[in-house]
């Protein structure tokens, strides 16, 4: 089952890509963008992770941390713009297990999540963020691809298609985890979506999509990203 993470942030793009690499993972995201919607979200459907800023339209993200702590060891990461140190030990010593400043990259803030949950006892393996194969090359912390020397150009929904399998490159990933971590759960019987997609996907990095050297079909059960 998907561990489930809350990110609380009111800057768009921000929580957009937060929501997308969370995704990527695993995770079942849901998001809020103010501390009343945040509350309401942790009291109906507590998540397994906080994401948290601080600067808000509601107030200090810092209220919510105190709010969690009293009735709660909910694992708490914060992302802020915040750079001075006491207001860092502030925010750690109210309850949060960590502190990443903006501007962060992806894979810290994974890394610091997976610290956290280890904390308390939910062990994760270390995220999958570069694949290569002959001359084909993927970054996903970077959002490049590359054949042959040459980007490639995907759409968002490609690249997180393409982020997922490169997550578990070698292994299945099936039709319902694809549509679940790319569109939602409300999309696993829509498999026309996958075929659609991962024709595109070929089109743009296999040297013959007709037989593909990368992005294998397992039939009836998913996908998988060739590793040899």
């Amino acid at each position: 089952m998907s561990l489930k993470a809350l990110v609380v942030e009111d800057d768009r793009e921000i929580r957009t890509l937060m929501q997308s690499s969370l995704g990527v993972e695993g995770f079942e995201v849901q998001t809020a963008v103010s501390i009343n919607e945040a509350s309401a979200l942790l009291q109906h459907d507590p998540p397994d992770v906080v994401i948290l800023d601080l600067g808000l339209p509601d107030g200090d993200g810092a209220q919510l941390v105190r709010e969690i702590r009293r009735r709660s060891t909910l694992p708490i990461v914060v992302v802020s713009a915040r750079h001075q140190e006491a207001q860092k030990i502030q925010v750690l010593d109210e309850g949060a297990d960590d502190y990443l400043t903006k501007p962060f990259s992806v894979g810290e803030l994974l890394a610091r999540i997976r610290v956290a949950l280890r904390h308390r006892g939910t062990a994760l393996a270390p995220a999958l963020i570069k694949h290569s194969l002959d001359d084909f090359l993927v970054d996903i912390e970077m959002r490049t691809v590359e054949c042959g020397g040459q980007p490639v150009h995907l759409t968002p929904t490609e690249f997180k298609i393409l982020a997922r399998l490169v997550r578990s490159a070698g292994r299945v990933v099936t039709h319902r985890q694809l549509l679940t971590d790319v569109w939602g759960p409300d999309f696993i019987e829509h498999t026309h979506y996958l075929r659609l997609y991962m024709g595109q996907l070929r089109a743009k990095i296999e040297a013959d999509p007709a037989e593909p050297r990368h992005l294998l079909t397992e039939t009836g059960v998913g996908y998988r990203l060739a590793v040899e």
